[in-house]
């Protein structure tokens, strides 16, 4: 079944507000085995609106309005859909009745032009919407099902989950399609698209790429009749994937880093410490973005110029040898913050977040040292010359390899 969803509202194009709706009903529709071709965003334009319905109605199986059943003069769904249908709008007596109810108990009259709520054409059933004064609407004609509901978020997800949803299941069967997500760090997007190039043919279950802020993601989707049969092709294409990526997977789903290595940390029962030049105090702020944090995090220290490294443990000598951004020098803070702070590990970041070479280093370059009183590891990141990626580059790294070194035997 190809779907359309078609978001309505000039306040959409202009960015006053966000479409949430139709990434709300995008992540729904696999669970009901539905395929989502196309989204589109369309002004308060009869004629525009019109266009758009066209186009879905001559491409789509299955299209899905958002917006513009309001009373207002520029509130056109109604009339658009009217329009391609070659159907006139008319009023339903039992809607007027349940509209001016709705107004009568709230101790308000009703405006006229919330009249036009109450219109339906011929080929259209009312949804009903105890949330709002905008029945959606519900029209099926010539094999196609063009479903109408209000902008308004918590009146359209209320629809949706308590009428749409359900009767659209109905029509479905017992076919879905399932989704799990694997998170990777180290290799570029087209150094995964290369590893993972022999799986990528397969229609189903289908395996994509994109790039996200802490690292490439790969979205294994299957569609089948069951949820077990489901499961059982993603657990087999993980399985292929997990074979070709190692150890550069660090989580999957909605598992984000910093909860991956707070996990791991309370696990094995150990505190962790930090020292930061380059990152600016990214790194502790996104360890603590996990609650409870403060069980194993001791804390942070910003040491962002060389005057404040040394009283916080930093031998100037070293900083006066080897250059702040050095192998040495990121060692020597990881140790510092495990002493200073009395933590099992500690982590130093040494790094240029700025446009400009410092002490002969390229921009974007990083150190990244774990210490942990017996082993010191330095990792050397380069990263694109932008101060809040290199920022946001090197914490994530950070983390990573932290997360490496806990699961090292």
């Amino acid at each position: 079944m190809k779907t359309e969803i078609i978001s309505i509202g000039t306040e959409i194009l202009l960015g006053d507000i966000t479409d949430t709706n139709s990434s709300y009903i995008a992540s729904q529709l696999p669970s009901l085995g539905i395929d989502l071709y196309w989204v589109t965003q369309v002004g308060d334009n009869l004629g525009r609106i019109k266009e758009c319905l066209e186009r879905a109605w001559g491409r789509s199986d299955l299209i899905l309005t958002t917006g513009g059943l309001g009373p207002t003069e520029d509130d056109l769904t109604r009339e658009a859909i009217a329009a391609i249908l070659g159907e006139e709008l008319r009023v339903e007596p039992e809607l007027e009745r349940q509209l001016r109810e709705f107004f009568s108990s709230r101790g308000v009259p009703m405006p006229e032009s919330n009249i036009k709520q109450a219109t339906l054409t011929p080929s259209a059933k009312a949804i009903p919407n105890p949330r709002g004064t905008a029945p959606g609407w519900w029209v099926e004609r010539r094999e196609k099902l063009l479903i109408a509901m209000p902008g308004p978020p918590s009146e359209m997800q209320r629809m949706w989950q308590k009428e749409v949803f359900p009767r659209l299941r109905q029509r479905q069967g017992h076919e879905i399609i399932l989704s799990r997500t694997l998170k990777t760090f180290g290799y570029s997007e087209a150094a995964v698209d290369e590893m993972v190039a022999p799986l990528l043919a397969s229609p189903n279950p289908s395996l994509a790429i994109y790039a996200k802020p802490d690292g490439i993601h790969l979205r294994i989707t299957a569609k089948a009749e069951h949820r077990e049969k489901a499961e059982e092709m993603i657990a087999q294409r993980e399985e292929n994937v997990r074979s070709l990526l190692g150890e550069s997977i660090w989580g999957c789903d909605e598992e984000t880093l910093e909860e991956v290595v707070g996990a791991l940390l309370s696990e094995k029962g150990l505190t962790l410490a930090t020292m930061e030049s380059g990152t600016g105090g990214l790194l502790a702020s996104t360890i603590t973005d996990v609650p409870n944090s403060s069980i194993y995090f001791k804390g942070g220290l910003v040491a962002y110029s060389d005057e404040a490294k040394i009283p916080c443990g930093v031998d100037p000598a070293l900083i006066a040898r080897h250059g702040a951004i050095s192998p040495d020098v990121a060692g020597a803070m990881a140790k510092a913050a495990r002493i200073r702070l009395g933590a099992d590990i500690g982590v130093g970041v040494a790094g240029g977040a700025g446009l400009e070479e410092l002490e002969g280093k390229p921009t974007g370059i990083a150190y990244i040292a774990i210490d942990d009183g017996k082993n010191e590891r330095v990792i050397r990141g380069i990263y694109p010359p932008l101060r809040p990626e290199v920022k946001r580059r090197a914490a994530t790294h950070a983390l990573f390899e932290l997360r490496k070194a806990l699961l090292s035997p």
